[in-house]
């Protein structure tokens, strides 16, 4: 047998190696995951890991593994005794390097679950290129359920598992896709620095000390949010970047310290422009990472905000499935009387009675009432009233004997309920009430499986309120970043009742101003949101007003903006979508965690390399910095 020497072009052997010649490197001529029945007969030299391993005395067989798949090897002792000898000292995870020749299996041994499975590799040759502790879980074994802790201990090791390697070629799939569609485009990627100002953006900054200027800090960046606005400034009229982003929040299922967006800003555009593109990049985004995974409507649905909420209790729709919720107040006669108090006495304050269809749920215990009642108290409801529809079409309710037979029957009828479904309701403001049964909605449809988990059920969320009112600080907070404008015929709205903008109460007309904002939702999670921005340096000062900055203030922490819109800014608008948020959706997880190499722990710590950790005292001394502790609340 006569393989390529071993040398930086890797040798062309035949076969399926000759179509992925840049694979091959001195020290294989085909990946784990190349060999077809094509190449039988043919030399071949692999290298990996031991997956998995079994001594039959004179034969030994063993599956080598990389990331590109499996090869079973057999190294037989009378034919290559040395090969032998070192197949022996082999363990699981052992690095091995092997050569030899490809062969058919016998008859009947094939494995069709392995792409590789028609062949094997009969060894020549077995050398050991490293040597392997045993490892703290099984690598070789999908379903063996790990501790996440151990997980993120030794990452690297969970890594060569299947599941989160493939998780991870899926977000690599999933990066290549943003980026080619996005060139395809014409939009220019750009880098934006990572040591910037510290500026408020809903959360609170990291921040980095300066060696060189002693008593100041850098503050990672929450988003490029400004610097891409500048570069519209700048000309450069399509900008997009896979960037970096740094948060210290609270962790959660779909958030970390440290995540990556895709950023994007176009010049020249109103509302619909920014959300067709992104329509557009996101259709085609989606069925090149992920082909097999069909898109419920194209066109995406658009939903106002308060259309989101009324019919789904919120503003992150799943819409791979319909109880929709629906207003009771004509079902329970109002203006008139319904005969039960609690309803009247929260529609004659202006609240809503609405309800959502549990279906299949009308036999449900009263100890399963309960727990859906407790989770509607949790979420803020005063309780939680409900109707049964037995199987025959009879009613049931503990509050039936207020409201009356057809008055039920009218409830009933509202909500679409059928035989053998529940019908919930809650009484109290637009927002407590649709809030809450968004989230029994959510319940029901996990609890009932009604949405596809192939399927990926794109939306739209637009005209949220520009602002919301914080009566801690007595001011307008903007509901996303601070930098959105309003829709064009709602910007006389932004200004106080007095026409102060230093006094403002919650009267203010600047509380009914809609903002040209958008969210796009996937699956009831927000993948990501954006607006058009106000490009006036006065319609900027007076927004920033409102939100309770003074001119000085709002001079230290934006004057490079309104400076630089004293000097032309086109009309512009972008968003940014979260990449982990996007893998993980693709990639059917719950938690973003389980498509980043290495992410932090719930509690923001770096379990493999043991971080964050205290500086050395010559980190201290050199920033001119020391340690005086926390103050608690």
């Amino acid at each position: 047998m006569t393989l390529p020497a071993r040398s930086t072009a890797g040798g062309r052997p035949s076969g399926t190696m000759s179509r992925m010649t840049n694979l091959a490197t001195p020290y294989r001529t085909h990946t784990c995951g190349a060999l077809r029945a094509l190449d039988a007969d043919s030399p071949a030299r692999l290298a990996g890991w031991v997956h998995r391993r079994r001594d039959h005395g004179h034969l030994i067989f063993f599956d080598l593994r990389d990331r590109y798949g499996l090869t079973q090897v057999v190294v037989d002792a009378d034919r290559a005794p040395d090969a032998h000898a070192a197949a022996s000292r082999a363990r699981s995870e052992f690095v091995l390097e092997v050569s030899g020749d490809v062969a058919l299996r016998l008859p009947g041994m094939e494995n069709a679950r392995l792409a590789t499975g028609d062949v094997e590799l009969h060894a020549t040759e077995v050398r050991i290129l490293s040597e392997a502790l045993t490892p703290p879980f099984y690598i070789n074994d999908p379903d063996a359920p790990v501790d996440e802790a151990l997980r993120l201990k030794y990452r690297y090791l969970d890594i060569r598992r299947q599941p989160m390697a493939e998780r991870l070629l899926l977000r690599s799939a999933l990066v290549r896709a943003i980026r080619d569609v996005h060139h395809e485009h014409g939009f220019v990627e750009i880098e934006t620095p990572n040591l910037i100002k510290s500026t408020p953006e809903g959360a609170r900054d990291f921040i980095v000390p300066s060696r060189l200027q002693p008593g100041t800090v850098y503050a990672l960046p929450q988003s490029p949010q400004q610097l891409k606005q500048l570069l519209m400034v700048a000309g450069i009229d399509r900008y997009f970047q896979i960037a970096r982003c740094f948060r210290d929040e609270d962790l959660r299922g779909d958030r970390q310290p440290e995540f990556t967006q895709l950023d994007l800003e176009m010049s020249f555009v109103l509302e619909d422009t920014v959300m067709d593109f992104v329509e557009t990049m996101v259709i085609e985004v989606s069925r090149r990472a992920a082909p097999d995974r069909p898109i419920l409507r194209v066109p995406f649905p658009r939903y106002t905000y308060e259309e989101a909420l009324g019919r789904f209790g919120s503003d992150k729709p799943d819409i791979r499935f319909g109880l929709e919720l629906v207003d009771l107040a004509s079902a329970l006669g109002a203006p008139a009387s319904s005969g039960f108090r609690v309803f009247d006495d929260v529609l004659a304050a202006g609240g809503r009675v609405m309800a959502v269809r549990a279906p299949g749920m009308g036999s449900l215990s009263r100890s399963g009432v309960d727990e859906l009642t407790e989770l509607a108290r949790r979420h803020g409801a005063k309780g939680l009233a409900h109707v049964s529809v037995d199987a025959d079409g009879g009613l049931h309710s503990p509050i039936g004997k207020f409201l009356g037979e057809e008055t039920l029957r009218s409830v009933a009828d509202a909500a679409g309920a059928e035989p053998g479904d529940l019908v919930l309701i809650v009484a109290d403001s637009f927002d407590t009430t649709t809030d809450v049964l968004g989230r029994l909605r959510t319940e029901i449809g996990a609890r009932r499986g009604l949405a596809d988990p192939d399927v990926l059920a794109y939306c739209w969320v637009h005209r949220f309120p520009m602002y919301k009112w914080d009566a801690e600080y007595v001011r307008w907070d903007a509901t996303h970043n601070p930098f959105s404008g309003p829709v064009p015929e709602d910007m006389p709205l932004l200004t106080t009742a007095s026409g102060d903008l230093s006094v403002r109460t919650p009267e203010d007309p600047a509380g009914r101003a809609r903002a040209q904002q958008y969210d796009v939702a996937l699956n009831g999670w927000e993948l990501g949101g954006g607006s058009v921005r106000i490009h006036h340096r006065e319609e900027l000062e007076r927004s920033f007003l409102l939100q309770g900055h003074s001119l000085e203030a709002m001079h230290d922490k934006f004057g490079g903006m309104l400076e630089a819109f004293d000097y032309g800014a086109p009309p512009h608008g972008g968003i940014a979508l979260g990449v982990d948020r996007w893998a993980a959706l693709l990639a059917y997880q719950t938690n973003i965690r389980e498509v980043m190499a290495f992410p932090k722990t719930q509690s923001g710590g770096d379990l493999m390399l043991d971080a964050p950790s205290a500086p050395d005292q010559e980190q201290w001394d050199e920033l001119g910095l020391r340690f005086v502790g926390v103050k608690r609340d």
